[in-house]
């Protein structure tokens, strides 16, 4: 291959993998949010406890984050197709991605939340504060250095799974990695790929610990 069509299709892999991994983590975050929530709230110390609905999503939670993506991957292939059309491709692997992110959101969360000093909690109370006010404007609020952090860490998690979705022809720089890397022995593109992506996940990583430490400033201040 020239280096032009090399170029080109590194830059096209890379866009398609951040569509995958911003898409996935809106996605994630879209489920994971109010399970994460809803652990916190309904746990022993939490605001509203449930034992019952607790210990049913934090089984589903479980199981769910004991498949190794691959597996999982594949596993719901047919539920993927049910939605998308197909089982592959960049946008087909948005749905796998998503469903192994929900829950490692939702952990993330739920630590997040728990971290609030319950003094904080109590004074709310206190004042009158139902449980809504409470939940978005002292929990999510008090937590929200902690969870940009769970947002970076979820980008980089995410990031690593679509990497993994180019064995099944997932799309975005995994995809080329294994096609040209692996089954056509071509070394230099595996790894300039490797590269990108080490490059992708660091600037993710730096992106949110900035966002993350502007935020905790204007909060101290």
């Amino acid at each position: 291959m020239e280096f032009k069509d090399i170029f080109n299709m590194l830059v096209d892999g890379t866009w398609d993998t951040l569509y995958m991994v911003l898409i996935s983590t809106l996605l994630g975050y879209v489920l994971g949010l109010p399970l994460g929530i809803l652990l916190t709230i309904t746990d022993a110390d939490g605001i509203r406890p449930n034992k019952v609905l607790y210990k049913i999503l934090d089984i589903i939670i479980n199981v769910t984050r004991s498949i190794p993506f691959l597996i999982l991957l594949i596993l719901i292939m047919p539920f993927t197709k049910a939605i998308v059309g197909k089982s592959y491709g960049t946008t087909a692997t948005i749905v796998p991605l998503t469903v192994a992110a929900a829950p490692l959101i939702a952990r993330m969360v739920e630590s997040s939340l728990k971290e609030v000093d319950k003094g904080v909690i109590e004074a709310a109370f206190s004042m009158g504060a139902g449980y809504f006010t409470i939940i978005w404007k002292v929990l999510v609020t008090e937590a929200r250095t902690s969870l940009l952090v769970g947002v970076t860490i979820a980008l980089g998690t995410i990031l690593g799974y679509s990497a993994m979705a180019g064995v099944i022809g997932g799309g975005g720089l995994g995809d080329i990695a294994i096609r040209y890397g692996y089954y056509r022995y071509e070394t230099g593109i595996m790894i300039v790929t490797v590269a990108v992506l080490v490059v992708l996940m660091q600037i993710l990583q730096w992106a949110g610990m900035l966002i993350s430490k502007k935020i905790d400033r204007r909060r101290k201040n």
